[in-house]
């Protein structure tokens, strides 16, 4: 039977509109028309402008037959059309595929054909391997191919397709009257994973997942107007953690960026008055152990946010040297990028670094839009104690997740079994309800029957002076049937043996989780900064153990 408050009270257009991220730059642009949204070399653009290119592109994009559902796939560094996209793809109904610019030509292949992309928008610095990815791919169906010119790059070695992106753009519309999306549910963009094993999962976004996630960025970082945004982190990847359509939502400044090094990120703070950046541990270490000279006149008060592995002491001590203001995020691929925060209480910063650090540490506690994160049992679903101690599986549900893999709903079941989403995280949450990771499930080292914490015994690897990176993965051992390996990159210019290691690591673990070997190098690591311990793993079985 209906209730009073349903009869005559249906949604309709007037009390009802589906969310979305696109709104936000609409709105930006009609109240702050002349305010920066975009620096790139010389380039100064307004949100006006890039509103209206974002159209142009949409409606160029539908006179050349693409539309709803229809996949355009983008091969661009954090550049002016990379930002464009995220707003013009879907404008036009279409589903942005933003591809890591790192990956080899049969990945790339295999993307293109698994999202059947329409289109293909290439940046001249990926013209080459994107034309060894079109020469392997499966599929004989057309892609329209669109070269971006870039003053910062340079010439152009070769060109794919016969249109170039500004000509593009001039054959499109600046008024074009765009849609909103029939339903928020409707895909935004698609994401494919790492692929460490296998082929990649495409990850699909719907439009109410990336409007919320973008409003909890603003939410969590207590991100004001017109901040200054340095696009450290790779709009590839998570579509950036959300933060094109936060930029946009906040009317702030895309600060673009080719290339992550000390000097330009330095650089750019100083020139642009840079508020907020975000990036992997690897992006907070370079600037931390970066010359001195190039830290010189950097402003303090930048508001940075780190995910991908716990924040180090070292990187933490270094982070408030130089003044800038850290915040660990934790989030994968599937739920649009960060989805829980380490939230920093007001008593924490009267504590020594040490305990500082151990509490920064932790991935913490869900966003302020979604509905749920727990540590519960992987087989049982049941919450675990709150001690600490009790080992369980990081689970999420909310609207912040995404819409499943595609073509692949045996995968999309099981990750969502038992309505949550399974992480595959191994972790504990302590009495004040932070969840602290242990591991990865697949990254537990079972030695002579004990489980060993990968990370436990990183971080403790971390604490030695000389460590720049580590990561530790398990080796065959024919009497304890697995062993931890050491895989450890050192700060330039330190020293240090394998029995240095060795030693610390005694200080400070019990005795069956000290490394049995210790593998001195540059570690592999995704374009993210994340470590491919994956690659790490292959060479464990060759490492050669230590005597102890």
């Amino acid at each position: 039977m209906n209730s009073i408050f349903d009869t005559g009270l249906e949604q309709n257009g007037a009390n009802h509109t589906p969310m979305t991220p696109l709104g936000f730059i609409a709105r930006t642009a009609e109240v702050y028309p002349d305010r920066l949204a975009i620096v790139h070399g010389e380039l100064r653009q307004s949100w006006a402008q890039t509103y209206a290119r974002c159209r142009r592109l949409a409606s160029a994009l539908q006179q050349h037959g693409i539309g709803k559902n229809d996949t355009v796939a983008v091969m661009l560094p954090n550049t002016p059309p990379m930002v464009e996209a995220h707003f013009g793809v879907p404008m036009a109904g279409a589903v942005l595929n933003a591809l890591n610019t790192r990956l080899d030509p049969q990945t790339i292949a295999f993307m293109l054909d698994h999202g059947e992309a329409k289109a293909l928008i290439v940046d001249p610095e990926y013209a080459g391997v994107v034309a060894k990815a079109l020469a392997l791919r499966q599929s004989q169906a057309p892609i329209l191919l669109i070269d971006v010119e870039d003053a910062l790059y340079g010439e152009a070695s070769e060109r794919l397709g016969r249109l170039s992106y500004e000509a593009l753009l001039a054959q499109g519309d600046a008024g074009f009257d765009w849609q909103l999306p029939g339903d928020e549910w409707d895909a935004i963009a698609l994401n494919y994973t790492s692929g460490t094993t296998g082929n990649p999962k495409g990850v699909v976004y719907h439009h109410r997942g990336a409007a919320v996630n973008a409003i909890s960025n603003v939410l969590e970082w207590d991100m004001p107007k017109f901040a200054v945004y340095l696009w450290t982190l790779p709009m590839f990847h998570c579509n950036g953690w959300c933060f094109p359509w936060t930029v946009a939502l906040r009317a702030g400044v895309n600060v673009c960026l080719r290339r992550v090094d000390a000097q330009a990120i330095f650089s750019a703070i100083k020139q642009h008055g840079v508020s907020h950046y975000c990036g992997a541990p690897i992006v907070h270490s370079l600037l931390v152990n970066a010359p001195a000279a190039l830290k010189e006149g950097v402003p303090a008060g930048v508001k940075c946010m780190v995910a991908g592995a716990a924040p180090p002491a070292a990187m933490i001590e270094g982070m408030e040297q130089l003044g800038f203001d850290l915040t660990h995020v934790y989030g994968l691929t599937e739920v649009y990028g960060p989805v829980m925060v380490c939230a920093q209480q007001p008593d924490w910063q009267a504590m020594d670094i040490g305990e500082r650090a151990r509490l920064n540490a932790r991935q913490g506690l869900r966003y302020h839009l979604q509905r749920d994160a727990q540590v519960r049992d992987p087989e049982t679903l049941a919450p675990v104690p709150q001690d600490g101690q009790t080992m369980g599986e990081i689970m999420l549900r909310g609207n912040i997740a995404m819409k499943g893999y595609l073509k692949n709903p045996e995968a999309t079941q099981e990750a969502f079994r038992g309505g949550w989403f399974h992480t595959g995280d191994l972790a504990v949450q302590d009495p004040d309800g932070y969840i602290k990771i242990k591991d990865r499930s697949k990254d537990i080292i079972i030695s002579g029957g004990e489980n060993i914490s990968s990370i436990e015994v990183e971080d403790v690897l971390y604490r030695h002076p000389a460590v720049l990176a580590a990561a530790v993965v398990a080796k065959p051992d024919a009497r304890w049937g697995e062993t931890p390996c050491a895989f450890v990159e050192l700060k330039p210019g330190a020293q240090v043996s394998a029995e240095d290691i060795v030693a610390h690591c005694k200080k400070h673990l019990a005795g069956f989780k000290i490394p049995r070997a210790v593998v001195f190098g540059e570690l592999p690591k995704t374009s993210t900064g994340k470590i491919q311990k994956f690659e790490l793993r292959k060479q464990a079985g060759s490492a050669d153990a230590i005597d102890s």
